[in-house]
C-alpha cells in the first residue's frame, strides 16, 4: 500500500525503484555510522546501545529489518575513573533490509580487514 506521501516523494526520484531501494540502505547505513560513531560504550551498556541503535533505524522510511552487533572483542577495561571508550566504525556490523515495492536490498557494513576499514557495501538486490 503507497500513500499520497510516498507517491508524492518518489516524483523527485530520477531513477528506478531498484536504484531507490539502494539509495534508501546507503541513506540508513550512513546515519548510523555518522550517528553514533563517537558515543561512549562500554559492556555494560553495549547491549543497549546495540537496541537503541537498530530502534533509531526501524523508525525510517522503507526499512524492513535491521541487526546491529558491537564488537565484544574491542571493548576494554576502563584503567581509571576518568577512562572510557568510543564506539568506533570499525566496532559495527550491520545488516539492514530495505523493501520499496517489489524490490528488497540486503546492505551491510562492518570491518573488513583486508581494506582497514568500515566498508558499507550492497549484499543482495531481489
Amino acid at each position: 500500500m503507497t500513500s499520497r506521501r510516498e507517491e508524492l516523494a518518489s516524483r523527485y526520484f530520477n531513477c528506478t525503484e531498484r536504484e531507490r531501494a539502494v539509495f534508501e540502505a546507503g541513506i540508513k547505513l550512513g546515519t548510523i555510522y555518522h550517528q553514533f560513531v563517537g558515543t561512549p560504550v562500554a559492556a555494560a551498556n553495549v547491549d543497549i546501545l546495540e537496541r537503541a541503535i537498530e530502534d533509531g533505524v526501524r523508525v525510517q522510511p522503507f526499512v524492513k529489518d535491521v541487526r546491529v552487533s558491537i564488537s565484544r572483542e574491542a571493548l576494554r577495561q576502563k584503567k581509571d575513573e576518568f577512562d572510557y571508550q568510543t564506539l568506533t566504525g570499525n566496532m559495527l556490523n550491520v545488516e539492514l533490509t530495505i523493501s520499496i515495492d517489489r524490490t528488497t536490498v540486503i546492505a551491510g557494513m562492518d570491518f573488513k580487514p583486508d581494506l582497514r576499514y568500515p566498508l558499507m557495501y550492497v549484499k543482495e538486490i531481489m
